[in-house]
């Protein structure tokens, strides 16, 4: 029997729903909610992706600003740029597009954006807190994938998980995620020696990797719930994940496809996270 689609767009559409009538009660309020997105340089990804999510604040009512930096900007002009942006009240969710060019330091940019308005979740400190389980914002990829499997009501408690990757945009942090709802959570990368032997024993497969197809039906368990966050273009122009979704499908009870499954996740737990700071700033707890 074929797995059953985990629709991430159906899901985005349900979460965002949510969050317009949040953005509404600021607006009465008279606390509009803002996203300022800074985008350095001209990569024609980096473009789609802020336009992307500058056309999702404005279908659900946030204010956004995209503030566009050439490729050689100095240092100390970018990083004024995010400290007027710290002390605009009208401003409550400051995300730099990445990547950036060479001659800037990505950590040093990040943590340069304040705590209270970091709704990428990149900040050391925001890191430090979702390792403590201490409140703060979720990165939003790895936020995105724990509200498909709750939409499509997983269960956490006592489950295996693997997951396929290390990197601190999505590896890790889903692992710290998954480990804070009592899954017990192995992290595997691309050099796992057996990999398949871990994937296997999985009961929740997440994999984030980068390569494509890389993960194949035989390697999962029967029934197992498969989260594909990879994205990838192959020679002909077509997308794919890092999950070879045929032979995955026939196998697994739960999958996410590609394009359609995490993706739009990503971006709504962007305007999540913002919403949230906004609440916080209006003293409103959601």
């Amino acid at each position: 029997m074929p797995a059953t689609v985990m629709d991430g767009i159906a899901v985005a559409r349900h979460t965002r729903a949510q969050l317009e009538g949040r953005v509404e009660a600021l607006a009465a309020r008279g606390a509009p909610c803002g996203l300022a997105v800074i985008i350095v340089g001209d990569n024609p990804a980096s473009r789609v992706y802020v336009r992307n999510k500058v056309k999702a604040c404005g279908e659900i009512g946030i204010h956004s600003e995209m503030i566009e930096l050439p490729a050689d900007v100095a240092r100390e002009t970018l990083l004024a740029r995010i400290g007027a942006l710290n002390a605009d009240p009208g401003i409550h969710g400051i995300l730099v597009q990445l990547p950036l060019p060479r001659h800037l330091d990505v950590k040093e940019v990040l943590e340069t954006i304040s705590l209270l308005k970091d709704v990428d979740g990149f900040h050391v400190e925001s890191m430090g807190a979702l390792m403590a389980g201490l409140p703060g914002f979720w990165p939003c990829t790895p936020y995105g994938v724990m509200m498909i499997l709750d939409y499509y009501k997983v269960p956490l408690s006592g489950a295996n998980a693997v997951v396929i990757g290390r990197s601190n945009i999505v590896g890790k942090p889903q692992a710290l995620m998954l480990l804070a709802r009592d899954a017990t959570v192995t992290i595997c990368t691309s050099m796992t020696r057996d990999l398949a032997r871990h994937t296997r024993a999985a009961d929740i497969l997440v994999v984030a990797t980068g390569r494509a197809r890389m993960v194949t039906g035989d390697m999962i368990k029967p029934g197992a719930v498969v989260v594909d966050v990879g994205i990838n273009r192959l020679p002909d122009g077509k997308l794919c994940g890092d999950v070879d979704y045929d032979s995955a499908a026939a196998v697994a009870g739960l999958i996410t496809p590609v394009p359609g499954g995490v993706g739009p996740m990503t971006i709504t737990m962007l305007l999540a996270n913002t919403v949230h700071a906004a609440e916080s700033a209006a003293d409103i707890h959601a």
